[in-house]
């Protein structure tokens, strides 16, 4: 290529580069300048944004605040109201009060007044008896002295002193008032005896007649009845673990004999029976019997029982209106379910005794409810299982005291076997009672043996009596007839025989109800004919 040619494009190229630059320079000046008039459009629009936002604001503020100040003076006002008239009330209450302690004020200095006028009449009437009683003296003592000489004279007159003559004339009166006070006794004993006795019966007849109950026997064992003869071996386990871990468990004998379908469970206790025969019947109808099982199965009707028995005290309590007992007395009903007294259930026992007590202290114009509340309580002492050497009375007594029965309560409680003496006339109700429910036919029923040991013995302390020839024990033990030889015992000593008797047989013999001795004495003369 040829040098101008060259000097030529290159030229040309130069003149372009600088075109393209200044091009450039230009082009970014306008962007900045573009972008600060943006920036400074949009800031003046913000600026009168933000002003009219702010202005609203404070319009709207303002509005709120004349609100507030409104509602803050129409609060004020109503509070003003209130306390004016609250003031006013009180201003009103105190004026009255202010009356009324004047008038009260008015009374009393007057009653002062009357009080210290009647302080002065006292003041005088005491000085006029001061002086009136120094002129009596003055006389006693004159009569004293004329007294003195006559009873001197009359002493003179008789040889007797006057203590001698008293003597005599007391002595005298005394004898009189004897034999006409024994003429009166023994007139009201005869009318008592013949008017006592049919209000006894009447009485005893009517509470009878007004309180029925049934009577279910207690038994020393349950039986339980299964479906098959293979749940007996699942009872009983291997080697017999399962049987035993139950027995001791329960406190129960568990007897597995030839009998089809049942179990026996034998035990005095019918608590323990009853838990025993509970906890099988779970064991069967989950089918799971081994000794952890039993153990936990028997745990839990243990507490079931429990649970049971304090549900059965509060029913007991409250079906009869008996209230505000403790809650370990109430326990103890409950308890008395499953306990027995001759074959008797221990808790119907009581249940009847209480209404027979509430029924008979209301015909005697007593205090019903609490002779309810004696009769359910008298053989509390038949169910805790400690301190079995005392009677069951005395230790009923202590547990009632312990939980703050009334002293009538308590009293009816140690007494109804005369373990202590009566102070109220509720014991003696609870005690009759107690008998009456005892001597229902088919309340109670003793094992045999025991009946006939008791009959045996009865005819055995009549018999060692001299002069006694036979005796019967006749109505089940109730009656004991004895016959004496009329040539060996006089009508006194068959009396004597009867009483004596008694008092063997109440000391020496248990026995429910009461036991009737009858000593017969008579003469027969017999010829024939011929």
């Amino acid at each position: 290529m040829d040098t101008p040619r060259v000097a030529y494009l290159q030229q040309k190229t130069n003149i372009s580069m600088e075109g393209i630059l200044i091009f450039i320079i230009i082009g970014v000046a306008g962007v900045i300048l573009g972008g600060v008039i943006t920036g400074t459009v949009l800031n003046r629009a913000l600026e009168r944004k933000r002003d009219a936002l702010l202005k609203d604001a404070m319009e709207k503020a303002e509005v709120v605040k004349k609100e507030k100040i409104l509602q803050a003076k129409e609060k004020f006002m109503q509070l003003k109201g209130e306390h004016e008239k609250f003031i006013y009330e009180k201003n009103e209450e105190l004026g009255r009060n202010e009356n009324r302690f004047k008038q009260k004020e008015g009374t009393l200095n007057m009653k002062v007044e009357e009080f210290a006028k009647k302080q002065k009449e006292l003041i005088t009437i005491k000085q006029t008896l001061a002086q009136q009683l120094e002129i009596v003296g003055k006389k006693q003592s004159d009569l004293d002295k004329a007294l003195k000489v006559q009873v001197e004279k009359l002493e003179a007159i008789s040889t007797l002193s006057a203590l001698e003559a008293k003597t005599q004339l007391i002595d005298t009166l005394k004898e009189e008032a004897k034999t006409e006070a024994i003429v009166y006794m023994k007139d009201i004993i005869d009318e008592a005896k013949l008017t006592a006795n049919t209000e006894a019966k009447k009485i005893i007849i009517e509470t009878i007649q007004r309180t029925a109950s049934e009577h279910a026997i207690e038994n020393t064992v349950s039986v339980f009845n299964i479906e098959s003869e293979e749940i007996k071996g699942r009872i009983i386990g291997r080697e017999g673990r399962n049987i035993r871990t139950l027995e001791s468990l329960t406190g129960v004998e568990i007897i597995i004999d030839d009998s089809p379908d049942a179990i026996i469970l034998s035990g005095f206790d019918p608590v323990r029976r009853e838990i025993a025969r509970l906890a099988l019947h779970k064991l069967v109808t989950d089918g799971r019997i081994h000794p952890a099982r039993i153990e936990e199965v028997v745990a839990k009707t243990k507490k079931q029982i429990e649970q049971e028995i304090i549900e059965t005290g509060k029913r007991i309590s409250i079906d009869l209106g008996i209230h505000n007992m403790h809650h370990e007395l109430v326990r103890m009903i409950g308890k008395m379910k499953y306990r027995s007294s001759y074959g008797q259930n221990l808790l119907q026992h009581s249940i009847e005794v209480s209404k027979l007590c509430a029924t008979m202290a209301a015909e005697l114009g007593l205090n019903p409810k609490m002779a309810k509340r004696a009769g359910l309580l008298h053989d509390i002492g038949k169910v805790p299982d400690t301190e079995p050497e005392l009677p069951h009375a005395v230790l009923g007594m202590k547990l009632a005291e312990k939980f703050k029965e009334k002293p009538e309560i308590i009293n009816a409680i140690g007494a109804h076997h005369d373990e202590v003496e009566m102070n109220n006339l509720i014991s003696p109700i609870v005690q009759v009672c107690d008998a009456i429910s005892g001597a229902r036919p088919g309340a109670r029923r003793e094992v045999v043996e025991a009946y006939i040991e008791r009959l045996k013995h009865l005819e055995e302390l009549a018999l060692s009596y001299p002069g006694v020839v036979k005796t019967y024990a006749i109505q089940a033990g109730r009656e004991l007839r004895v016959i004496v030889g009329a040539e060996k015992v006089n009508d006194m000593e068959a009396n004597q025989i009867s009483f004596d008797l008694s008092k063997r047989i109440q000391s020496e013999m248990t026995y429910p109800g009461q036991i009737k001795i009858t000593v017969i004495r008579e003469t027969r003369s017999v010829s024939y004919a011929k």
